[in-house]
């Protein structure tokens, strides 16, 4: 008989939408196209865990009962808690977002960071795959998230985006927002990214910078700019990256309890 795996699915919480889609994790790539849904208005925990099921509902034909489903979230996730919110509605704070979903869905779940999602994505299937030493994925976007990954392995939660550069929050000066609500051009942008690249190279010693994001499909017009001591590279995957690296982490903790309950 055939056993067949089954898909998982990768969910990605935006600002402004939620996304996902099932991936083959062998290929990473999503399967189909992904579904995106508007991010509700007053985006409390409960109010985001309604689209999440409406988005598991979508796909549960294709990926099946036991499937895998890993969520990612614009803030720090300790042991499936909500610790932060920069971005996001504070009532995130301190909220079980892994149980919350687990008993709305009746489903394992597992909820990560964000951009760490975003960094295994690349780490596994793009800009960094194959890459030795210390990594550090960046998102530049409404903040900017960092992933960190040391040898093939995520360091998660670092939260380097906050890092204080010239005296003020690195992501109020150097995210895609900052560049968008002071007009900057390309070579003004550059610089701040410069200032804030160095910044995050004088508290670590990196092998390479992954420079993410929707803005980093543009990264011809910025990144030859930017003046650093680490090779810098835009990453690969668009705004793939979260779904396949939530998927991939999801997939990677269901084999994990699997082989303690064996």
């Amino acid at each position: 008989m055939t056993v067949t795996t089954p898909l998982p699915l990768g969910i990605d919480v935006g600002g402004s939408g939620i996304k996902g889609a099932p991936v083959d994790l062998d290929a990473g790539a999503l399967t189909t196209e992904r579904l995106r849904i508007d991010t509700p208005e007053h985006s409390t925990p409960a109010a985001v865990a309604d689209v999440i099921a409406r988005i598991v509902d979508a796909f549960t034909d294709e990926i099946g009962p036991g499937a895998p489903i890993g969520v990612t979230i614009p803030g720090v996730v300790m042991h499936g808690v909500v610790k932060t919110a920069a971005n996001i509605d504070s009532s995130w704070i301190d909220c079980p977002i892994e149980d919350l979903l687990e008993q709305r869905l009746g489903r394992d779940i597992v909820v990560v960071n964000d951009a760490d999602a975003a960094g295994v994505g690349e780490l596994q299937h793009g800009a960094a795959a194959g890459r030795s030493g210390l990594v550090i994925v960046t998102t530049l976007g409404t903040g900017i998230g960092t992933a960190m990954l040391y040898d093939g392995v995520l360091v998660p939660n670092s939260e380097f985006g906050h890092l204080e550069v010239d005296g003020q929050d690195a992501e109020s000066r150097a995210a895609a927002s900052a560049r968008n609500r002071d007009a900057l051009g390309w070579r003004e942008y550059a610089a701040r990214l410069s200032r804030y690249y160095q910044a995050l190279e004088s508290v670590t010693w990196p092998d390479l910078f992954v420079v993410g994001g929707g803005i980093s499909r543009r990264a011809d017009k910025f990144l030859p700019l930017i003046e650093c001591r680490t090779p810098l590279v835009a990453a690969s995957l668009a705004n793939t990256a979260g779904i396949i690296g939530a998927a991939r982490l999801a997939a990677d903790a269901q084999g994990e309890r699997g082989r303690h309950t064996a």
